[in-house]
C-alpha cells in the first residue's frame, strides 16, 4: 500500500491525497505533525530515493525543504549529520513523501512516477 506522509496543511499534500483518491488507489496518509516517521521508515525512503538521486547525500539533500522557515538549521551543517538533523525535525522535510512499498519512494508531487506505480 502507498503511504503519504506529509501535513494537512500543505498543499501538495493535500493534491496527492486527492491524486492518488481519484484513481481509487489506496493509501495511508500519515500526518508528520501527529506521527513522525521512524527510523525505519526514514532509512526506507532514503534508500529508495538513493536509487534515483544516484546516492544516499543526494538523497537526504532532495529530501530537504530549502524554501522552510528553519532551512537555516540544516543548511551548514556537515553531510554526515544531515539525515539525523532531517530525522529529528521532519517539518524540514518536502511534502509529500510518498513511499511504494519499501523500495519505491518519491519526494514532492511526482505524478509521472506516480504513474508507473498504479
Amino acid at each position: 500500500m502507498i503511504q503519504i506522509f506529509g501535513t494537512t496543511k500543505s498543499f501538495d499534500t493535500k493534491k496527492a491525497q486527492m491524486w492518488f483518491k481519484e484513481r481509487r488507489i489506496p493509501f495511508q496518509f500519515i500526518d508528520l505533525k501527529e506521527k513522525a516517521m521512524s527510523n525505519g521508515e526514514f532509512d526506507s525512503v532514503v534508500t529508495a530515493l538513493a536509487r534515483v538521486y544516484g546516492s544516499r547525500a543526494d538523497a537526504i539533500d532532495a529530501m530537504i525543504d530549502k524554501k522552510s522557515k528553519d532551512y537555516a538549521s540544516i543548511a551548514y551543517i556537515d553531510d554526515g549529520d544531515k539525515a539525523e538533523k532531517l530525522l529529528e525535525c521532519q517539518s524540514l522535510m518536502v511534502q509529500p513523501i510518498c513511499r511504494n512499498g519499501k523500495d519505491k519512494a518519491t519526494v514532492g508531487l511526482a505524478i509521472k512516477t506516480w504513474e508507473e506505480w498504479k
